[in-house]
């Protein structure tokens, strides 16, 4: 009996953490942002994928896509850090990723062109991802 009350409880604390999920959205022309915040307890993911197609201003450049996720950090009230390294280099590519109550700007590292080339690019340039509700 006491087994099966321990572990009755058990199960119940184990089921506290709460998961939640943002998602934020730019859609600039022919680009698209997409930003996914997850919370685990203390545990933040962060995902960012971006979808470019040529803008007419953007005439022959290539279409691209890419994506960056990892644990991201806090470092301060509305802000995280992703940093996302570089298989065989000793560098990271680094986004700041500001938060609002209704978005999220971006903000990349120069190592991130690495993963996001050619018209690529994981920043919002001052641009605000809308939250999706």
């Amino acid at each position: 009996m006491r087994k099966t009350l321990f572990l009755a409880i058990a199960m119940l604390a184990s089921g506290t953490a709460t998961a939640a999920t943002d998602h934020y959205l730019l859609r600039d022309g022919n680009h698209v942002q997409h930003l996914k915040v997850t919370t685990l307890g203390k545990e933040i993911n962060a995902t960012v994928d971006v979808d470019f197609e040529p803008n007419p201003d953007e005439a022959g450049k290539h279409a691209c896509s890419a994506t960056v996720s990892d644990e991201a950090k806090s470092v301060g009230e509305n802000e995280l850090v992703l940093k996302k390294h570089i298989e065989g280099e000793a560098r990271s590519c680094s986004i700041k990723i500001h938060l609002a109550p209704n978005g999220a700007k971006l903000e990349q590292s120069d190592e991130c062109n690495y993963f996001a080339a050619g018209i690529c690019s994981f920043s919002s340039n001052g641009k605000e991802l809308v939250k999706i509700k």
